[in-house]
């Protein structure tokens, strides 16, 4: 895993990209890393921002689309996720419907927002302006941080 990190961030943006996907979608990935060694080399923080932001959001939406097709299995299969956990962001989605989107940039509580507003056909252009708006915060928190100390 390490290496795949290394080789990430001598991609720069792009793999700062490929990084916020992967975290953003089923696989298990820490963005973080690869935007924190990206940092550390020189990138700029506004392009990283931009392609974690936009990477990140991809994979959000890569989970809806996957839910969208309503296969209950496939969520649990593909996406990886418990039926309990999903059947907890689906009462979420029907009580806050696309708000629940602002609450994708929390690591695994936000793949499963993305996977329940699929799953539930919330309206998806109301589901996309709220999971980028969470993406966003995600990596400008942690750009913030990163840049205050």
């Amino acid at each position: 895993m390490e290496q795949f990190v290394q080789l990430l961030i001598e991609w720069g943006p792009l793999g700062m990209f490929i990084a916020a996907f992967l975290a953003g979608s089923v696989v298990p990935f820490s963005s973080e890393l690869v935007m924190l060694g990206l940092l550390a080399t020189g990138v700029s923080p506004t392009a990283l921002l931009v392609c974690a932001t936009l990477g990140n959001f991809l994979g959000g939406m890569f989970n809806y689309f996957v839910a969208s097709f309503g296969k209950e299995e496939w969520i649990t299969r593909f996406i990886k996720i418990e039926p309990e956990k999903l059947e907890r962001g689906l009462g979420q989605v029907r009580r806050y419907g696309a708000w629940m989107g602002l609450l994708s940039w929390v690591p695994v509580l936000g793949e499963v927002v993305c996977v329940a507003l699929g799953f539930m056909h919330v309206n998806i252009w109301k589901s996309m302006a709220t999971i980028a708006l969470g993406k966003y915060v995600r990596y400008q928190i942690l750009l913030s941080a990163y840049l205050m100390v």
